[in-house]
């Protein structure tokens, strides 16, 4: 856009100029045909005359000293209401042509300029003087126009008056043309600062949260109305998503305040009961409450540690403690951790791989995090009887997927399931947690420079690969 913009105010300027020496020839053009229209009589007809008058030599004719005038000669001084007398070297008339009755027929030096410069016959009639040579003869004449339209000045100058006219009519022309320049220049300029009095007016109102813009790209700023455009539509989308994220944090504060105040109502009540000595309590009775005070307890100590791990991975203020980890040996330990946790015991957990051992430099604490997050989402979204199936390749890269043939993921939770705060539908009432375990995997993964897709069907089950 930038040679665009800069080749446009070449071409402005350019034409500026085109345009101000354009308007100088015009003016000048018209200056000179409207003085040779209104000045017709004066300029027009003098010039002719003159022509007239010096061509005329041609229609003389002489032959042994015998002076005569064509045919078409005669005709033309009748056309045009003038008459022709020829003069020899001394000034003595030897031929004339429709003369006046009063012409002198012998003119003296002086009388012959009197005659050319002043009217000497009448008012009405002016007199031009022509030259015809013929060997080593030269003969004057003389041509009368009955004409009072054609006018004859002398006209004597001072040349310092000429240089001062040209010195003032320089000014007056230079000032004339910064005028038009100004003009013109305005005309263009603010055809260029238009597009950009609007698009600074649509960041106003960009910076306003006025994000309802949409302008039609054009001219020489189209890319920049495209991504004035763009960025609106970027930051109404933005504001959308700000404004659900931040419902659904309000409703994940809600949630998990609910999930919070449960566990310790009954670390509460119980603790409460405990200690009242109005109560007697016998000894199984007293394991009993201090298991379910326990087993609130880590409860909420586990939701304290995603919240923790969760902001800390977010600000990438975690740094990975990185050792070299066989992963097949970590997954088949997961796997069994799983199965000999008592409540998980009858699932249907199996665990693939196809060699004995795939190294790879990671934070083994937080991969056995991100993996058992990973299977508890397959194992509480599912009905008991689903099968699950943890495997691990070796390709190009290091492949861990994670299987199910559950119930599935509708495509608008699958979008969302790695949001922080967000939870599935078909998550029971018994196995609510902080709402991040899948969005703490997505991050460990993430940490570890590696990727993780997932894929659903409804009805048929869902399939997390992880890439290392």
């Amino acid at each position: 856009m930038k040679w665009k913009l800069t080749g446009r105010f070449l071409f402005s300027v350019v034409l500026v100029v085109i345009l101000v020496v354009f308007i100088n020839i015009f003016l000048l053009l018209t200056f000179f045909i409207a003085r040779s229209i209104f000045n017709e009589p004066f300029h027009g007809q003098e010039i002719s005359a003159e022509v007239f008058t010096k061509q005329f030599q041609n229609q003389i004719t002489i032959s042994n000293d015998h002076i005569s005038i064509t045919e078409k000669g005669k005709n033309e001084l009748i056309k045009n209401k003038a008459w022709i007398q020829v003069l020899d070297d001394n000034g003595k008339q030897l031929f004339g042509y429709r003369t006046p009755e009063n012409l002198k027929d012998k003119y003296n030096p002086l009388d012959m300029i009197q005659m050319y410069k002043y009217r000497e016959i009448d008012a009405d009639t002016i007199v031009f003087i022509g030259e015809k040579k013929l060997k080593d003869k030269n003969y004057s004449y003389f041509i009368g126009f009955k004409n009072r339209n054609i006018q004859r000045y002398v006209v004597s100058y001072d040349f310092r008056d000429i240089l001062k006219m040209l010195k003032i009519g320089s000014i007056t022309l230079i000032f004339i043309d910064s005028l038009i320049a100004l003009f013109i220049g305005y005309l263009f300029s603010k055809r260029l600062t238009k597009p950009i009095n609007t698009l600074i007016d649509g960041i106003k109102r960009l910076a306003n949260k006025d994000y309802d813009i949409n302008y039609r790209p054009s001219g020489v700023y189209k890319d920049v109305f495209y991504n004035v455009n763009h960025l609106s539509y970027q930051l109404q989308a933005s504001e959308m998503e700000r404004n659900k994220l931040d419902k659904m944090k309000e409703e994940w504060i809600a949630n998990i305040s609910h999930d919070i105040k449960t566990p310790l109502a009954s670390i509460q009540g119980y603790s409460e009961m405990m200690k009242d000595t109005e109560y007697h309590f016998s000894l199984e009775e007293m394991r009993e409450y201090a298991e379910i005070i326990e087993r609130k307890s880590v409860y909420l100590k586990e939701v304290i540690e995603d919240l923790n791990l969760s902001t800390r991975l977010r600000a990438k203020e975690l740094s990975l403690n990185k050792t070299k980890t066989n992963l097949v040996a970590l997954l088949r330990s997961i796997v069994i951790d799983i199965l000999n946790d008592a409540k998980y015991s009858t699932r249907n957990i199996d665990f693939e791989f196809a060699e004995e051992t795939i190294d790879m430099e990671v934070d083994e604490l937080l991969i056995r995090r991100a993996i058992n997050n990973l299977i508890y989402n397959a194992i509480v979204h599912n009905d008991e009887d689903v099968q699950i199936t943890v495997s691990i390749k070796k390709e190009e890269r290091i492949h861990i997927m994670i299987k199910d043939n559950g119930k599935g993921i509708k495509k608008e939770e699958l979008d969302r399931i790695f949001d922080r705060y967000y939870r599935g539908t078909n998550t029971g009432e018994s196995h609510k947690g902080s709402g991040l375990g899948m969005a703490i995997a997505n991050d460990i993964i993430h940490a570890h420079d590696g990727e993780i897709t997932i894929d659903s069907l409804v009805g048929h089950g869902t399939t997390i690969e992880i890439m290392l």
